[in-house]
C-alpha cells in the first residue's frame, strides 16, 4: 500500500511516544492495530471478490464457448444425419430399381424357354411312332439327350475361365458347333416350302 520502511516506522513510533506519552501509547497502538487489521481484511475481501468475479467471468466465458461448440457440433451432426439419410434413401431407391430390373429380366428369361420350346415344337413335326430303343422325349439334334436336358444346357452360363500357372487367364474352351437340325422327310407328291 504505502512504501514505509523501518526508519519511517521508527520515526513515527518516537513521535507517537512524545505526543501521546507512555500511558496512552499502548491503547493507541491497539487501536491502530485494529484499524490496520480491518483495512487488511477489507482489502483482502475486495481482492477475493474481484478474483471471484474474474473466475466467474472466466467460467461464464468458458461455458459460453462450450455451449457454442456443442451447438455447432449438434448442427454438424444433424447435417451429417440428414446427408446420411439422403444417401440411404438414394441407395434404397437404387436397390428397388435394380430389384425391379432383375424381376423383369427373370420374367423375360422365363418367357424365353417357353417361347423357344413352342417354336421348337412348331418347327418339328410330332413323332409318329417311337422307334424301338429310343425314349419319346429325346431330342432330334442330340439323340442321347432328352429335350429338357438340351434346354437346360442352352440356358446354362459358360464355365469360368481357368488360370494357368503364371496367372494368365486361358480363353474359355468353346463347345463344338451344334449339328444342324435334320430336315423332316418329305412324302412324294407333297409340296415343299422353299422359305423354310
Amino acid at each position: 500500500m504505502f512504501d514505509v520502511g523501518f526508519s519511517e516506522l521508527l520515526v513515527i513510533a518516537v513521535v507517537a511516544l512524545l505526543v501521546l506519552g507512555p500511558e496512552r501509547l499502548p491503547k493507541a497502538a491497539r487501536f491502530a492495530g485494529l484499524w490496520v487489521r480491518r483495512a487488511r481484511s477489507h482489502w483482502n475481501a475486495v481482492k477475493a471478490e474481484f478474483e471471484n468475479e474474474l473466475a466467474s467471468e472466466d467460467l461464464q466465458r468458458t461455458l459460453r464457448e462450450t455451449r457454442e461448440t456443442l451447438r455447432s457440433a449438434h448442427e454438424e451432426l444433424r447435417g451429417g444425419a440428414a446427408s446420411l439419410q439422403a444417401q440411404l434413401d438414394e441407395a434404397r431407391a437404387q436397390l428397388h430399381a435394380t430389384q425391379a430390373q432383375l424381376r423383369a429380366t427373370a420374367v423375360e428369361a422365363a418367357a424365353l424357354p417357353a417361347a423357344a420350346a413352342a417354336e421348337t415344337d412348331a418347327s418339328h413335326p410330332p413323332p409318329t411312332a417311337a422307334q424301338p430303343g429310343t425314349h419319346p422325349e429325346q431330342s432330334d439334334a442330340h439323340p442321347e439327350m432328352t429335350r429338357s436336358q438340351v434346354d437346360h444346357a442352352l440356358l446354362e452360363p459358360p464355365p469360368p475361365a481357368d488360370e494357368d500357372e503364371h496367372g494368365d487367364i486361358a480363353p474359355p474352351v468353346s463347345a463344338p458347333p451344334a449339328a444342324p437340325a435334320p430336315t423332316p422327310p418329305t412324302e412324294p407328291g407333297a409340296h415343299v416350302d422353299a422359305g423354310r
